[in-house]
Parts: C-alpha cells; structure tokens; sequence
C-alpha cells in the first residue's frame, strides 16, 4: 500500500452495500477494482498509520497493511449461509502484528456501524480458562480494570456470555465479578462517527482508543504470561 492513509470515500460503504443486495461472484469481480481503490487500499494504510502512531507513543500493538487486513471471501464450509463474500471491512493490529496473537485492536467498516474493539476475542481454551482465573483471583485487579474502562466510558461486551458459571468457578459464586467469568471474550468497543470515516484524523482517535484500552490487553497479556 502507497501513501497515508487520508479517509475513506463514501464510495467505501456504498460498495458493502451494493455487495450485501448482490452477494455473488459476478457482481464482485464486475466490482473488484472499487473494492481493491476504496476499501482495501485506504484500510491497509489506516493500518501502516495507526501503527506508527502507535510507535510514536510507546504503545506495544503493530501491524502492516499485508497481515493486518482480514479477507472478504467467507469461510462457507461449515456455515448453512453459502454467501460467497462478507459486508465490511476488518483490519487488526496485535503485539507482533500477527491476527492469531492474543489480545488484540481492531477496527470495523460496515454501512451498518463501524467501530473500533480491543481485547481478547475468541481465546483458545486454555486462554480464556487463564483469562477467567485473573478475575476469579485476581478480584482487586480487575475491580481496577473495570473502573479504568469505566471512566472511559467503556465496558466489557457480554455479548456470547454464557448464563451459568462455567465448570470449576462455583466457589466464586457470589463475586461481584461472577459476570465476569462468564464472558466468552474480553472485549470493549466503542463507535466510529460516520464523518470520521473521511478524514485522516481517524488514525488519531484509534490510537486515542488503543490508549485507553491498553490496561485492558495489559491484564490479558500478564494472564496470559
């Protein structure tokens, strides 16, 4: 990817919501090209930008335009939904720049909403059991964690949560944090303003954002180490 990153055309959305009508090969590879100028291209480098920014600022989460920016093409093997291509747009950075690392910071681009998350999504096992451990002993931590996020004006989604408390956790019942450990992954989110979407200041409100969270993906990575 050439060039920084100076905002998305409208063009962007309207195209995720010509794909969402027309869900099929022909209409994307009579549209590939937009694709490729108004999506891709400005994503990879919102990435290259916020990584450097990033860098300027001390914070430890990268990535580059290759790794960084997820496919369109569904996985359909296992999905009764055989649409053949996804209607946003998903681009991560992590510690070392790789999507399966743990603890993460992404941004999403969709006509419906976009957003920006951080956190630790869809863990392995053995990582979310460790996640789930730092707040089962880890009470005070993480009672410092949420009021952090909190004063942010964030919170942990419950969004998959499961409604018992896993196997194993029943001592820690009555814990103000028993929400908690049923969460399926530790994640916060916060809207994007349609009008950022066109202006190259959307590199800055993602670092502002990784900023704040980054408590957050600090108490992942100790679990986690």
């Amino acid at each position: 990817m050439s060039g920084g990153f100076t905002g998305f055309a409208p063009a962007a959305t309207q195209f995720f919501s010509g794909l969402a009508a027309n869900n099929e090969r022909a209409w994307f590879n009579d549209h590939k090209a937009l694709y490729e100028r108004e999506v891709k291209a400005p994503m990879g480098a919102l990435v290259e930008d916020v990584a450097a920014e990033l860098g300027r600022r001390g914070i430890p989460i990268t990535g580059d335009a290759k790794r960084g920016l997820f496919r369109i093409h569904r996985d359909v093997r296992f999905s009764h939904d055989k649409a053949p291509y996804k209607t946003h747009a998903g681009a991560v950075l992590t510690k070392d720049g790789r999507k399966s690392t743990p603890g993460l910071l992404y941004f999403h681009l969709d006509p419906t909403g976009c957003f920006m998350a951080a956190g630790f999504y869809h863990a392995e096992p053995s990582e979310l059991a460790r996640l789930r451990d730092s707040v089962a002993y880890g009470p005070k931590e993480f009672a410092a964690l949420t009021a952090h996020l909190a004063a942010h004006g964030l919170e942990l989604s419950r969004d998959e949560s499961l409604i018992r408390l896993p196997r194993g956790y029943d001592v820690v019942a009555d814990s103000p944090h028993a929400w908690a450990i049923k969460l399926r992954n530790f994640v916060t989110h916060r809207p994007v303003a349609e009008e950022l979407l066109a202006s190259p200041a959307l590199v800055g409100h993602i670092a502002d954002f990784a900023a704040v969270t980054l408590p957050l993906l600090e108490w992942g990575w100790d679990a986690l180490s």
